[in-house]
């Protein structure tokens, strides 16, 4: 023993190297990465291989799926549930199936026979349009310099409730030749009803300021000769936009004519007082026309907006006398569009024109 005292200081050391040759063996330790080894030499990193069936038999481990497998199954599954694309356009197999079953052709969601035809929108008959529309030019151009502006001013200055006694002076004033044309119309009672609120708002109403007739439940009727002409056979007349009255069509043109021997405004004598009345109502009417100023200069085509709506409510307007009449039914059309107040239009009174009766 004691020739190895010399080396006993060595012992340690050899139990040493004994412990870390043991420990290489195992998992390496963990060490601080050098920057430029990790971004200049260090190799990619390795992409794990996917384990085989054999390699998890072995291992122990659940095996990846086999991708072709799982797209061959989900194609069976969504033939079998009849999910096909809907940018290919053809039918599924069900669909497919309940034909043959039921002998019924194959549903096509883009075309069903079974639907009810789109609606079509009349259309205007305007072979004038050219000419119609250097009119329409004119006519925009008079009321946007002169009529909108005197109204405006007029709305302005005029207490609403002197407004209201205006308009309903006016509206009396044409129950005259309404009463008539609903005769010619063949609508006696409406006649009667035009006739009746003339005189009682022209009485009670002091000259149809008031409007007592509607308090007594008169119903308002609006009937013209160009009314008139289309209940008797001419429904189908080209537009035609006259200078200063505007829209109307080739059988309202003659209808003004018809109308213009009733006017109560044209049998006035005096003229500064006609002028002046008439001056009146056209500012009046300009007015009411405040609520489709928007609706007008929104539009891309003013013209065509105009034109249309006229054409279509006027058409109503005749509609509304064959329904009154009991002609091919009822239209199932709203009430609001048989009223003036929707569009009014310019009467036959309303332009200062030579009276018809002679100055004494």
């Amino acid at each position: 023993m004691s020739s190895l005292a010399p080396f006993r200081f060595l012992l340690p050391l050899i139990a040493s190297a004994a412990l870390v040759a043991c420990a290489g063996t195992g998992a390496p330790r963990d060490r601080v990465p050098s920057p430029v080894a990790e971004t200049v030499g260090a190799p990619a990193p390795a992409i794990a291989d996917v384990p085989t069936a054999a390699d998890a038999d072995a291992a122990d481990v659940p095996a990846a799926p086999d991708t072709g497998v799982v797209i061959e199954a989900f194609d069976d599954a969504a033939r079998v549930a009849g999910d096909a694309s809907p940018a290919s356009g053809t039918p599924t197999d069900a669909e497919l199936d309940y034909a043959a079953l039921y002998g019924e052709p194959v549903y096509d969601p883009v075309y069903d026979p079974t639907l009810p035809e789109a609606a079509q929108m009349p259309r205007s008959y305007d072979p004038w349009e050219p000419l119609n529309r250097k009119v329409f030019a004119f006519n925009s151009a008079i009321d946007r310099g002169f009529a909108k502006p005197l109204a405006k001013a007029y709305a302005k200055v005029v207490p609403r409730p002197v407004r209201l006694g205006v308009t309903n002076f006016f509206s009396n004033l044409g129950q005259p030749v309404s009463a008539l044309n609903a005769l010619l119309q063949g609508r006696p009672k409406a006649a009667g009803q035009s006739l009746g609120r003339f005189l009682v708002n022209s009485t009670l109403g002091i000259g149809g300021i008031f409007d007592p007739a509607t308090d007594a439940e008169i119903p308002h009727q609006s009937a013209d000769f160009g009314q008139t002409m289309g209940v008797w056979g001419w429904r189908d007349s080209r537009y035609l936009e006259l200078p200063l009255f505007g829209p109307r069509t080739l059988r309202d043109g003659f209808g003004l004519v018809g109308d213009a021997p009733l006017s109560p405004l044209r049998q006035v004598s005096d003229d500064p007082v006609r002028y002046g009345l008439q001056g009146l109502q056209l500012v009046d009417l300009r007015t009411r026309l405040f609520a489709v100023d928007s609706m007008r200069e929104g539009a891309t085509d003013e013209y065509a907006l105009i034109r249309d709506a006229w054409m279509q409510r006027r058409a109503y307007q005749i509609e509304s006398v064959r329904r009154a009449n009991g002609d091919d039914g009822e239209t199932g059309l709203p009430d609001y569009l048989y009223e003036d107040d929707a569009m009014p239009t310019v009467p036959v009174d309303v332009m200062p024109m030579v009276p018809l009766s002679p100055t004494p």
